[in-house]
């Protein structure tokens, strides 16, 4: 009996000490940051609650800080964006995904345009290429949803590579595609009065376009390890992708950064061309 009494003690005092471990555990927490726990209970919920993340360093962004004129581009993944906040950041330029293909829009196009438009952000839209529909249903569709209007930023056509797609194994080359390119650019210009911008990532730039293919168009290159040059050689930019994730206020998730290529007067010139 006395031994069964011993053992009944040994339970007793284990089953405290796992109690008090457990306090000590919550008290310091358990793997997950406190700040996400209070934004969650007060409503702010997801990730988009969690604390500012710090960037990663890289060479793209010591060469970014070289540039006055830092903007966005962002699409239904930043959720609902406080503009005025933007508006009073660094932020000097918005582009809002508008269209894919020749059937889908952005959840957040129309909200995001008036947004920026109200908080006096200059923001121009973007198409992203489906290359299994005709340009000709792909540039309808954009022209459908993204109104004509004076103060815009010229439109994008925003070019990439797309081997992991189900549904369009099409092999991309330059004989078919960059003749496809000039028509779509060609009829965004004839129907929004400003030359489009052509956005590209470096391995369709690599495959597509560095033989020379439309240099007589602007381009947005996109380029976060290394300053464009690394990656673009001689070719000219006007606006460079440099993070995808950046922080701004009024932006609760990563949201890509960008530089305009030219000092904070030539920027008001071009605006005033544009």
């Amino acid at each position: 009996m006395m031994t069964g009494i011993l053992i009944l003690r040994r339970r007793a005092l284990a089953l405290a000490t796992l109690f008090v471990g457990s306090l000590a555990l919550a008290g310091c927490g358990s793997g997950v940051d406190p700040t996400y726990r209070r934004a969650v209970r007060s409503g702010g919920g997801g990730l988009a609650a969690a604390p500012p993340r710090t960037p990663k360093p890289s060479e793209a962004l010591d060469h970014s800080r070289n540039f006055a004129v830092h903007g966005i581009d962002v699409s239904k993944y930043q959720g609902r964006i406080d503009w005025e906040a933007v508006a009073a950041s660094d932020v000097r330029f918005a582009w809002i995904k508008a269209t894919e293909g020749a059937d889908h829009l952005d959840a957040r196009f129309h909200e995001n345009w008036a947004g920026a438009k109200a908080a006096g952000v200059p923001r121009g839209a973007y198409h992203f290429v489906y290359w299994c529909r005709p340009w000709r249903q792909e540039m309808a569709w954009f022209k459908q949803n993204v109104p004509v209007e004076r103060d815009a930023l010229p439109p994008v056509l925003d070019v990439e590579a797309t081997p992991e797609s189900r549904t369009c194994k099409r092999r991309l080359t330059p004989d078919e595609v960059i003749p496809e390119m000039r028509a779509m650019l060609a009829d965004m210009e004839a129907h929004y009065g400003k030359k489009p911008i052509v956005y590209s990532t470096v391995d369709f730039y690599e495959a597509i376009l560095s033989g020379g293919g439309l240099e007589d168009y602007p381009i947005w290159v996109r380029s976060t390890k290394h300053h464009p040059s690394a990656r673009y050689g001689s070719r000219k930019w006007h606006f460079w992708q440099y993070q995808s994730d950046g922080s701004v206020p009024g932006i609760a998730t990563a949201v890509d950064r960008n530089v305009f290529h030219g000092s904070a007067n030539e920027w008001q010139k071009w605006l005033a061309m544009n």
